[in-house]
């Protein structure tokens, strides 16, 4: 079944008139107590660009913290599982809380791309040596069959060590240019 959307008349007479800061401001307190954008861009007559650009400038700092959530990676870890299982994104959305599609759709990707890579072909080296044995087919496959596994086990080690981080708040790598402790 299709959903139309359906375009209402503004009620703004003078759309070349700019806004009154005081209902600007009104105009984002609406927003913020949490009136659909599309009802408010509808009521005034103004376009997308316009709201957003008052959400930022007049947004409070409260608003905008709640919309900018920063997420760890066993959450994401977390989503991205029970995408892989069988949930809609959608659902996942709702079930963890995440307001917005495309985070997940983005990591989703992220994912896919990551593991396109690690299962990627990589060529044979050619060697500037004529005397050099020929590495035979079944050697060269079992090669990149073994560099695969340790490819998915580092990826599994990191994991891990994200995830002690997070969970002990202890600094577990080893930072560059840090200086060794004395014997």
């Amino acid at each position: 079944m299709e959903t139309r959307r359906v375009k209402f008349k503004s009620k703004r007479a003078e759309k070349n008139v700019p806004f009154d800061k005081r209902k600007i401001k009104e105009i984002v307190e609406q927003i913020e107590s949490g009136i659909p954008r599309r009802e408010i861009l509808s009521e005034y007559g103004m376009h997308e660009s316009t709201l957003t650009n008052w959400m930022t400038r007049y947004g409070s700092k409260d608003y905008y913290a709640e919309r900018s959530r920063r997420y760890s990676p066993s959450e994401k870890r977390s989503v991205l599982r029970a995408v892989e299982s069988g949930m809609s994104v959608r659902e996942a959305c709702v079930a963890f809380g995440i307001k917005s599609r495309t985070v997940v759709d983005r990591w989703v990707k992220q994912q896919k791309a990551e593991n396109a890579e690690l299962s990627r072909q990589i060529p044979p080296v050619k060697s500037k040596k004529k005397q050099q044995k020929e590495v035979s087919a079944g050697e060269t496959k079992s090669l990149k069959e073994q560099l695969a596994e340790a490819q998915l086990k580092i990826r599994a080690l990191e994991t891990m060590i994200d995830i002690a981080e997070e969970q002990l708040k202890i600094d577990i790598r080893k930072k560059s240019g840090a200086k060794q402790s004395p014997k």
